[in-house]
């Protein structure tokens, strides 16, 4: 039996505009997906997937046949028809792995599966382990995107990540704020769609985003940087009125949390899963008393 296993991730910044070559700050979380892949001889991919409880939320079973996997007992569930299509892209770049072989596949996720950690990416990090193939024409070839969530799925720090002419570049970043004890994360009862995400941002005008990759990429390297919880919170201010401009949608904190004291960043897609915040057990139990009970600590969360 092989096992595998990736991280999922944060993105701290560059939503939207890492699409477009921004240089962004991504970070592992502690929770990720594993994977254990047992070989037989039977043309199938019995597939069964685990939730943060053990328990099963979804099982597949498909016919192997020269690159098409047959869906077998189909009821039209689309997370089947988007792992038929994952294993269609992987097939491409590897062939001889499916050639009268067969395959017991189980992933297990240690988060809850709509909190937006990375269900996909780490599943496409892991069977681009699985499979010695490249996870970034993978994700390309199947659901799309910038691919920082990949770069993440392999590293155990926290990453720069850039779209670039040559192709992805992440590098390891000394990102380690000492006011760590200050942050947390607040899920906001609500999973994003980062496909929708992405379509919104593309279908903005032109102009809101011309000069943002390069004043997002400048936020970024500051942010990296900062030892100052006070201009921590001024520059991912900025951050939030940038993205907030071109893809003509309100901050969160003025949409949900406007009386809230510190600091509120949206994560990722804007208008679901996490956000970071700033502040300690009172500013906590501010999120607490509206119904937000899925709060993590910094350090609890992250690598």
């Amino acid at each position: 039996m092989q096992k595998f296993k990736s991280n999922g991730k944060l993105l701290i910044t560059g939503e939207y505009a890492v699409l477009d070559g921004a240089k962004s700050l991504a970070i592992p979380t502690k929770p990720g997906q594993s994977m254990e892949v047992l070989e037989h001889k039977k043309n199938l991919i019995l597939w069964n997937s685990l939730d943060e409880n053990k328990q099963t939320w979804f099982e597949a079973e498909f016919h192997i046949d020269n690159g098409d996997f047959s869906i077998k007992n189909e009821r039209e569930k689309p997370e089947t028809k988007r792992l038929q299509q994952l294993l269609r892209s992987a097939y491409q770049s590897n062939p001889d792995a499916f050639q009268n072989k067969g395959y017991d596949i189980t992933t297990k996720l240690d988060f809850n599966r709509v909190w937006g950690l990375g269900t996909s990416s780490t599943l496409i990090n892991n069977i681009s382990q699985w499979l010695k193939i490249d996870p970034y024409k993978l994700l390309q070839d199947s659901f799309g995107g910038s691919g920082y969530d990949i770069a993440v799925a392999s590293s155990d720090l926290p990453i720069t990540y850039q779209v670039t002419q040559q192709g992805p570049a992440a590098y390891t970043a000394d990102f380690n704020p000492p006011f760590r004890d200050q942050l947390f994360f607040v899920y906001l009862n609500r999973k994003q769609n980062s496909r929708e995400a992405i379509a919104h941002y593309r279908k903005q005008s032109k102009s809101n985003i011309a000069g943002l990759t390069e004043k997002i990429s400048g936020i970024t390297e500051q942010v990296i940087r900062c030892e100052n919880l006070e201009e921590f919170k001024m520059l991912l201010q900025a951050h939030e009125t940038l993205i907030s401009k071109a893809i003509n949608l309100p901050k969160i904190k003025n949409q949900l949390f406007p009386d809230y004291p510190g600091l509120i960043k949206s994560l990722g897609g804007w208008g679901g899963d996490f956000i970071l915040a700033t502040g300690q057990e009172m500013e906590k139990d501010y999120f607490r008393q509206k119904a937000y009970s899925t709060i993590f600590d910094y350090t609890d969360l992250i690598k």
